[in-house]
This record gives structure tokens, sequence and C-alpha cells, in this order.
């Protein structure tokens, strides 16, 4: 059952009509004349046309109705309607005009209970084929992927939808529902990010700045980027050391601070700014400097300024936070089949910053609507200032790929662009056992978050974040075009060889994944195995879709929804593999370190 945050007990074509029956509407325009242009702009105006259906629009026209082309604007926008489609149909069907003041005056009264009678018109009245094709689309693929339990929320056109499926545990089963927890992963991140911009804002913290200036005996491998690296290049990973550290430094208060003392051992891959390399290590940094410069540890930090305000009562860094909440349990896929694995769930305290939070799909979606909307709590008590929020998401580092192409990163935000032009913002999060994803358009006021409790997760979120179906039914916006196209074996021959990723374990052990290319039928064809003697190799490839860019193809050669790319060196060279994020650097096949 999809849950709405409005509830409606009249028509909204009713509401309607009685205020403008009281204000007398006699001139100018009638309410039919309204009704008929929105029924001629349902489709022209939304792509998703049951998100803003007919008695919607007739909201939206109410509001247009004002030759005070700001305040139409303004309302046009607070309903989620394409302000100049809306202008444009109004001014053809000589809409503007009448009694603007009184007209005025009565709809600012009645707008907001109209509204939201509107909105909920979709829920309430009559099935939403968008919500009904995500339903069919998720449902297919808990099954399909072997996904116990899944929640969705989705916010657009200024209503909340929330929808829970299947169970929290196989062999406990309880329904999962819009409030069940699940852990988020790495779109953690983006609540360090917030949490530091609210420093900046308090005049605490400069995105600009050494990370020195904070943490005077920060070190990594070279000394001239432990003095230089900067605060926004731990956020927008360009800081150029390997990122994949998560060895566990005990569940003391100090262990980030410990964590933090070791990265000397990291190896610095490239020099800071200059590319894009997804860093786990990076945020926990970050973290260090949110601890210091308040005083606290850095959870209690996040709290204190950013989960209260906020009131997401069911955020959580801590399993013993979260007693008596309903939980959803991590599995594994075994045989086409969900399996809780108890292993999955333990987190390492000193990397909580960069994937540690458990959360709800409603408290997700809560968050996506801060930063959709303008700096302010529930309450109304300022949290960020507009420009803040707006700085998180613009001046993005080196580009590149993490499953989509990506302009870069903003403040802990990945920043994708879209053919139609509007900046994709998201996130999304790995752990064992559960996956989840998270993107926002600000320009269409929407957001979407899947939270799930299975290994499987993963495809899921590639159809449903990865892939534009969701943007295109819900925002009207869609990926950029990437037709896979046939390269000769000369073609291919400069990117076939051997490419290596180091990463360090919980237990602190330095261990290597290695893609071997080869030259295939117009395509790479590669094999990716690791030095852990329990992993088995896997089959992968490559379809160019551009210089450098490929989609990633599976062991069937058929392309699986993502993206990967390679990355030249300042001699035009090819250096690197990217793929999901991380960097594979090209070795000589006798290379061993």
């Amino acid at each position: 059952m999809i849950e709405s945050g409005a509830r409606a007990g009249n028509a909204p074509v009713e509401a309607l009509t009685g205020v403008l029956r009281k204000i007398g509407v006699k001139t100018g325009i009638e309410f039919f004349d309204i009704a008929d242009a929105a029924e001629d702009v349902v489709h022209p105006a939304m792509p998703a046309e049951c998100l803003l259906d007919r008695n919607a629009l007739i909201m939206g026209y109410s509001g247009v109705y004002s030759s005070s082309l700001k305040y139409a604007v303004r309302q046009a926008e607070h309903y989620g309607v394409p302000a100049s489609a809306l202008l444009y149909r109004a001014g053809r069907r000589k809409l503007i005009g009448g009694k603007e003041d009184r007209l005025r005056t009565f709809l600012g009264s009645a707008v907001a209970g109209a509204a939201a009678l509107a909105l909920s018109s979709c829920s309430a009245n009559r099935a939403c084929r968008a919500f009904d094709e995500l339903d069919t689309k998720i449902t297919k693929g808990m099954k399909a992927y072997g996904i116990p339990g899944a929640a969705v929320g989705v916010w657009v056109g200024g209503q909340e939808y929330v929808k829970g499926y299947g169970v929290t545990n196989v062999d406990h089963p309880v329904p999962v529902d819009g409030n069940t927890v699940f852990r988020i992963g790495s779109t953690t991140k983006t609540f360090t990010g917030t949490t530091i911009m609210r420093l900046v804002d308090e005049g605490k913290v400069d995105l600009d700045a050494p990370g020195r200036r904070y943490l005077p005996e920060f070190a990594v491998a070279y000394p001239v980027v432990s003095a230089t690296v900067t605060v926004r290049q731990l956020l927008n990973h360009t800081s150029g050391w390997m990122g994949d550290d998560i060895q566990d430094f005990g569940r003391g208060n100090d262990a980030v601070a410990r964590y933090v003392a070791a990265m000397t051992r990291l190896p610095q891959l490239t020099a800071p700014r200059t590319v894009f390399a997804y860093n786990n290590a990076g945020l926990v940094v970050a973290d260090r400097i949110i601890e210091v410069v308040t005083g606290s540890t850095y959870e209690s930090a996040v709290q204190r300024l950013l989960l209260y305000p906020l009131q997401l009562g069911h955020t959580h860094y801590f399993s013993n936070q979260i007693v008596g909440l309903n939980v959803a349990a991590a599995h594994d896929v075994v045989d086409g089949k969900a399996v809780v694995d108890t292993g999955f769930w333990p987190f390492p305290h000193s990397c909580n910053p960069s994937g540690a939070l458990i959360s709800s799909v409603r408290d997700q979606l809560r968050y996506a609507r801060f930063h959709l909307g303008d700096g302010t709590a529930p309450d109304g008590t300022r949290l960020l200032g507009a420009q803040s929020l707006a700085a998180m998401r613009s001046d993005p580092g080196a580009g590149g790929t993490l499953q989509v192409e990506l302009t870069g990163m903003g403040v802990a935000w990945m920043l994708r662009p879209s053919a139609e032009g509007p900046v994709i913002v998201q996130h999304g999060g790995t752990w064992n056992g559960q996956r989840s994803g998270f993107f926002m358009v600000p320009e269409r006021n929407f957001a979407m978050t899947l939270l799930t409790n299975s290994e499987g997760g993963s495809a899921l979120t590639v159809d449903l974040f990865a892939d534009d179906w969701a943007l295109r039914r819900f925002a009207g916006v869609s990926n950029l075009p990437a037709t896979p196209q046939h390269r000769s074996a000369g073609e291919l021959a400069p990117y076939q060889g051997r490419y290596v990723a180091g990463l360090i374990n919980e237990s602190g052990r330095l261990g290597q994944a290695v893609i071997d290319m080869r030259v295939g039928n117009g395509q790479l064809d590669a094999t990716m195995s690791s030095d852990d003697p329990g992993a088995e190799s896997s089959r992968l490839g490559l379809a160019f879709y551009r210089p450098d860019y490929g989609l990633d193809l599976g062991p069937d050669n058929k392309p699986v929804g993502t993206r990967s790319n390679f990355v030249r060196d300042s001699d035009g060279n090819i250096a690197w593999f990217r793929t999901r994020g991380r960097l594979f650097q090209r070795r000589e096949r006798d290379e061993t370190n």
C-alpha cells in the first residue's frame, strides 16, 4: 500500500470550486475554462501524467491566474508544475487577468489545503501508472535477484510516496514498511559532507583550506600532499591516495584518530585535484576534522547538527541505538535464494563516516526534502544557507564514472549530467547484504530512494538508479546517450593489458584486484581476479560508446547497465582503468608490486 504524505477527504475540484464561488468569479475567466485548459496541458506539461493529473493542474492554473508573474511562478513551482509551460498555455487561453487581488487573497488562504487534496488524488482516487510501473519493477526485481525485503520512497510534485515490500528476515519474517531500518552504506558520506557545511556556515571550516589547518599532524605518504590537500578534495574524492581502506581500529572513541594516524601507508596514486577516484579514506579524514573542530565524537556532532534538527528519529550509527525498531537483516544470495548472514552486519567504527548509517526510507525522504529546500529544518530553524546547499552540488571536481557518467563530485554528492540539462544529484550505498540507491533532481523537485536487504539489491539499484527509467518517468530527464560502437582490433589494442588496484580489508591486510583486458570481437573482453585465495575470477567486458568510455558487459557480453572509462596521463597515454569509481593502474604482466 502506498503511504501518502497528504490525506484527502474531498475532491480537489470541489474544494477549488468552493473557493472560486466564494470570490464570485464572473469576469476574466470561468472555472470550467481553467478545467478545460488543464485538460489540454496534462500530457504536454508533465510526461508522467499521473503525478500531476488534471485536478492538480487546475490548482496550478489557479496560482497562475494572477498578472504578477513572480507570484505565478512561485505557485507553479509549489505544485511542481513547469512554470514556463503553464504560463505559455495560460497566456494562449487568455487565463491571465481578472480580479487579481481578491483571487490572490482567497487562494493564499486556501492553497495549502487544496494543493494537498489535488496532489493526493493520484493515490487516493485512481491507480497511478507511474507508481504501478515502479511497483512492478521492484517486485519483479526482488524475485529475480533474491531480495527478501525493500522499501522505496519518492518525492515528486510536492507529495511523498512510501512503500514497503517483502520481509525483514527470511528466518523471522516481519513485513517491511516505511519505518524499517536498513544500513544505507555510502549515502552516509553526504551526511558527513552536510555536517561539514554546517561548520562552514558557522565560520569554523573553510572548504578550500588545507586539512592541516585543523589537523596539524595529518600525514599521508607524500609530504607535499600532506601539507596541501584541501577539505574540499577530501569530500570530492580527488585527494589522490588509495581510498579503499576499511581497517577496523576498535570500538573506542579514538578509532577515527587511530585510522587517520595510520594513513602514511596509503600509496599516492594521482596528484590531488587532477583525477576522480572514489575514496573512503578521504571521508574519514573529514570525519576527524569534524571531531577536532566540534570537540565531540563524529557521531555526536552529526546527531546534534543534522539528525536531531531534521527529526530523523530512525537514523542511527550504532546497533544498540536501533533496539525496538523494525530492522532489515542482511542477506546473502545462495543458489538464487536469500539467506540470512549475521556476519554481514558489523561495521568498523573507524569507517563510520563513509558508510555506517542505519536509516529508514521515510527518514531518507525527509533528508532529501531538506536538500531540495531552502536549508531550514521542519520546525523552521535555519540549518544551512541556501548558498551552502547549492554549493554542495556545484563546483565539481574531476569527472569520470561510477556506474554512471559523472561531471564530478560536489561536496560529497555525485553530480550526474542529463541529456536535457538538469543535474542529477545522487549517491547510494553498498555494505555486506545491504544495497541502496538515492538521487534527486533539484530543478524538478524530485527525489527517490530505495533500500534493500540483500546482496542481490545491487542489480535492482542498477535497474532503478543507473538506468534512467525512473528519471524519465518521474522527472523528465534521461542519461547521456550511449550507443555501443564496434571497434577494430587495431583500435582496441592500445587498451589491452593488466590493470591492478589495491585495497585494505578490515584486518589491515593489503590486497590486490586485477583486471586483464584483451581484444575481443569489436569490444574489450576481460577477466577480473584477486589475490584472495577464496575468491573466484569473473568475466566482464567493455563496449565503447565514445573515446575511452564504455558500457560494462556481463559474462554474456551484454550491457549490465553501468559505465566505466579509461584515464590518460599528462602525456596522453592510457594509465588507468576506472570502474565502480576505483582506479586500476596499468601494469606490465611481470610487475608484482
